[in-house]
């Protein structure tokens, strides 16, 4: 227990006061000895989110009054490469907003996994409860480490419900996720591997906003529903062109255009369609 903490429970000992803070329904108490306020451990989260630029672009296009309605809702997590946040059939329990993270959903069939769709700052994972599904169609494995904001299922369909703005953002995101699957599926098809893999390279440089990233050549494989030779193949293309840098896990993008020339037409309609 904090210091702060305990100094809140000697000021308040018992009675209805002291009932209110714990059911969370107080943000400060004020020490009458000092004149000072004491913050609340959900008050001090949420100002420190209301100062800070918003990282994730979905709720940063709402309006600011919006997005600090939902602020005593949203808290801020790590998660950490190779992290389940659903499995298909499973209860869709929180929202995740991502920041410097990035989520692969996968399409499971028998034994193997096919992405069908990459979730990065610019959107949300659990796009299901905006439609009014309650159980994950996919599994949801966060492919990059990183912060995001989660939202509990309840106060994010309450939010939904109460706030136009959100809804708005929220079903252009939808239709967006839904066009990129069926370019990908199209893509998955039609083109070849070392396209999809610059496709895809890039799609993540654009999550992370960095050059240099951790993959390895099994989840790569995964990700593009294909052998681990081929992944391996297409790979050693990329870099005879010197377009990547690839090793032990470790990828390097040395010429993003020329990785972009390289990809598949795929990357520029799934970029535009992510805003």
């Amino acid at each position: 227990m904090s210091a702060a903490h305990s100094r809140i429970l000697r000021l308040v000992p018992i009675g209805p006061e002291r009932q209110a803070i714990d059911a969370g329904q107080v943000d400060a108490v004020l020490d009458p000895a000092s004149g000072t306020a004491l913050l609340l451990p959900d008050a001090r989260r949420a100002l420190a989110l209301a100062g800070r630029q918003i990282p994730n672009s979905l709720l940063a296009a709402l309006p600011r009054r919006d997005y600090q309605g939902l602020l005593p809702e949203l808290e801020p997590v790590t998660l950490t490469y190779g992290e389940v946040l659903y499995q298909p059939g499973e209860r869709i329990r929180h929202a995740y907003f991502p920041s410097e993270c990035h989520v692969s959903l996968l399409l499971a069939v028998a034994d193997k996994a096919l992405e069908v769709c990459l979730v990065g700052r610019e959107g949300m994972v659990g796009i299901g409860l905006a439609m009014g599904v309650e159980e994950s169609p996919v599994r949801a494995l966060v492919q990059g480490s990183g912060t995001a904001l989660r939202m509990k299922a309840g106060p994010f369909r309450d939010a939904l419900a109460a706030c136009p703005a959100l809804q708005r953002e929220l079903y252009r995101y939808a239709y967006a996720k839904l066009a990129q699957a069926r370019q990908t599926a199209a893509c998955n098809r039609f083109h070849s591997v070392a396209a999809r893999l610059a496709r895809w390279l890039l799609m993540t440089r654009d999550r992370v906003r960095s050059d240099r990233f951790h993959l390895t050549h099994e989840f790569l494989a995964d990700m593009l529903g294909v052998r681990r030779a081929g992944v391996t193949g297409a790979a050693a293309t990329l870099q005879r062109h010197k377009l990547i840098e690839y090793r032990r896990g470790d990828i390097a993008i040395l010429d993003g255009r020329g990785l972009a020339a390289a990809a598949c037409p795929c990357y520029e309609v799934v970029r535009k369609l992510a805003g």
